[in-house]
C-alpha cells in the first residue's frame, strides 16, 4: 500500500514535471521544472482552513496543526522522491531561515508586546466611537504594525461594543482598515514593505508614493463603515450599559517602549549590514539574524516584566499566536512549489500569468501588477508575494523607485491592500480573527468573509486603479 501511494505521488507530481536526471536530486528547487499540479497541497490546505471549521468544527479545532503538517508532507514528501533528498531539505531549510522564522518572530514580538498594552476605561460602542477606533488604528498601523496596532486595538473594540448583538461588521472592517490597509506608509507598517525595504527601498518611498491611495481607500472604508454601523445602531436600538463610559487610559506603557523596540531594530536592518553568516546550512545577513534574536529576546523580556493580572485583564492568551505560526509554517512550505513556478517567469508553468505584466512592447502594465500582485496576496501571503513582482519588475531598488516609481507603487499597494480579501492574505487578519472568536463573537466562515471584502473592497480598489494606476 505505501509502494502504491508513492507511486501514485511520483506519476502524478513527477510525470508532468520531473526533469531528467531528477532522480539524482538537486541543491534547489528549480521552477521551470514545475508544472501546475505542484499547487494542489496548496489549495488543499486553503480549502481545509475554509471548509472544515463549517463542515468539521470539532476536529479542525483539534486537529488543525496536523492537518496542516499532512498538507505540507505533501510537498516535501514527494520532492523528496522526484527530485531527491537533498532538494526537500534545501527548500525546508530555505523556507524556515529566510521565510517563516523572520516572520514568525517579528510576529511574535508585536503580538507579545501589543497584548502587553491594556486600554483601561469604559467605551461604548456607538458608531462614532467604533469609527474614531478604526481610524486611530489605521493611522496607528504604520507606526506599530498591523500587527501591533491590532493586538492594542482589538480587545478594546471587543469590549467597547460587548453590549451589542450586531457587530461582526464591526470586526470585518477592523481587519480591512487596522490589519491591512492601515500598515500602508512605512516598512514597519506591514511584511511586504519590509521586505521592500530590506532590498533597498528607502524609508518613506511608502510614505510619499502610497500615501493617496492609502487616503482614497481609508476614508471610503470609514465612511461606509460608519453608515453601516449607524443602520445597525438604529435597527437594533442597543441598551446601552449600565455603567458610564470613562475615558481610555493605559497601563503596560513599557510594552510600548518595547514596540518601539520592535521599530528600532527594523531601522537596524536597513541602516546596518555586517556582512553574512550561515544558519540551518542557509547564508543569511547577519543584521536579519541579529533582528531574530532581538524579537526574540523583547518578546522575553515583555513576558518578564509584564504582571499576569494584566494579560488576563486584557484576555491576552497564546491560542491565537500558536493557531498562525502551525497554520502559517504549513502554508509557507505549501506555497513554496507556487512561488518557485512564479519566479521562474516566462519558463515557468505560469506563464501566461506573467505575460499579461507587460505590454508588446515590453514596458510594465502598472494596472496588471497591481491586480495581480493582489489576486496572489489574497490567498498568497503577501509578503513573499511582494517579492516575486518586485523581482518579475526588475528587481532593482532604485530603479523601481525612479523610473519604474508607478510599478513600484502598484505592486506594493496590491500587495498591502489585497491582503485584507481573504483571512490568510495577512497574518494580523487570522489573529484577529481568533481573538474575536475567543471573546465570544462569531465571525464569518472563510468564504463569507471573501464575500464581505469582494462587496466592499474590490469596488474601492476599482476606484484606485481608474484614478492611479490606468
Amino acid at each position: 500500500m505505501r509502494f502504491g501511494l508513492a507511486g501514485m505521488m511520483l506519476l502524478f507530481f513527477g510525470g508532468m514535471s520531473a526533469p531528467a536526471g531528477a532522480a539524482e536530486g538537486a541543491a534547489e528547487l528549480d521552477g521551470a521544472a514545475l508544472s501546475l499540479a505542484w499547487g494542489l497541497p496548496f489549495a488543499g490546505i486553503l480549502l481545509s482552513i475554509a471548509l472544515m471549521p463549517l463542515l468539521a468544527g470539532q476536529v479542525w479545532h483539534h486537529h488543525y496543526g496536523k492537518i496542516a503538517a499532512g498538507w505540507a508532507t505533501l510537498v516535501l514528501l514527494p520532492m523528496a522522491m522526484i527530485f531527491g533528498p537533498a532538494t526537500a531539505w534545501s527548500e525546508l531549510r530555505h523556507v524556515a531561515a529566510h521565510e517563516f522564522i523572520p516572520f514568525i518572530a517579528l510576529l511574535l514580538a508585536l503580538y507579545t508586546t501589543g497584548g502587553g498594552v491594556l486600554l483601561r476605561g469604559r467605551l461604548m460602542g456607538t458608531p462614532a466611537t467604533n469609527t474614531a477606533l478604526l481610524a486611530l488604528g489605521t493611522v496607528l498601523a504604520s507606526v506599530m504594525g498591523t500587527t501591533g496596532a491590532s493586538m492594542v486595538l482589538i480587545r478594546p473594540v471587543l469590549r467597547a461594543n460587548a453590549f451589542r448583538r450586531r457587530k461582526t461588521h464591526v470586526f470585518v472592517f477592523f481587519i480591512f482598515l487596522v490589519s491591512n490597509i492601515g500598515g500602508s506608509l512605512t516598512p514597519i507598517g506591514d511584511p511586504p514593505l519590509y521586505l521592500g525595504f530590506l532590498a533597498g527601498v528607502s524609508f518613506f518611498w511608502p510614505t510619499q508614493h502610497l500615501a493617496a491611495e492609502f487616503l482614497t481607500c481609508a476614508v471610503i472604508l470609514l465612511a461606509l463603515f460608519y453608515a453601516l454601523d449607524s443602520w445597525a445602531w438604529a435597527r437594533e436600538r442597543p441598551a446601552p450599559p449600565a455603567a458610564e463610559p470613562e475615558p481610555l487610559r493605559v497601563e503596560g506603557g513599557v510594552n510600548l517602549a518595547l514596540i518601539g523596540g520592535v521599530v528600532a531594530v527594523v531601522l537596524m536592518q536597513g541602516a546596518w549590514k555586517p556582512g553574512s553568516a550561515s544558519l540551518f546550512g542557509e547564508t543569511m545577513p547577519i543584521q536579519q539574524l541579529a533582528a531574530i534574536l532581538a524579537f526574540l529576546a523583547i518578546t522575553g523580556i515583555s513576558v518578564a516584566i509584564t504582571p499576569a493580572a494584566l494579560r488576563e485583564a486584557n484576555g491576552f492568551t497564546w491560542g491565537a499566536m500558536t493557531e498562525v505560526a502551525k497554520l502559517f509554517a504549513a502554508i509557507f512550505i505549501c506555497m513554496g512549489p507556487v512561488l518557485a513556478i512564479l519566479k521562474a517567469g516566462p519558463a515557468g508553468a505560469a506563464a501566461g500569468l506573467v505575460a499579461l505584466t507587460s505590454d508588446a512592447a515590453g514596458a510594465p502594465i502598472p494596472w496588471v501588477y497591481f491586480w495581480l500582485s493582489g489576486a496572489l496576496s489574497s490567498f498568497l501571503d503577501n509578503a513573499p508575494t511582494y517579492l516575486v513582482f518586485f523581482n518579475l519588475a526588475g528587481g532593482d531598488a532604485g530603479a523601481l523607485m525612479g523610473q519604474g516609481a508607478l510599478t513600484l507603487t502598484a505592486i506594493s499597494c496590491g500587495s498591502v491592500f489585497m491582503g485584507a480579501n481573504s483571512y490568510i492574505g495577512n497574518a494580523p487578519n487570522f489573529m484577529v480573527k481568533a481573538i474575536v472568536e475567543e471573546g465570544g463573537v462569531r465571525m464569518p466562515s472563510f468564504f463569507g468573509y471573501c464575500g464581505w471584502a469582494a462587496l466592499f473592497l474590490l469596488p474601492c480598489f476599482v476606484l484606485v486603479t481608474l484614478l492611479f494606476f490606468r
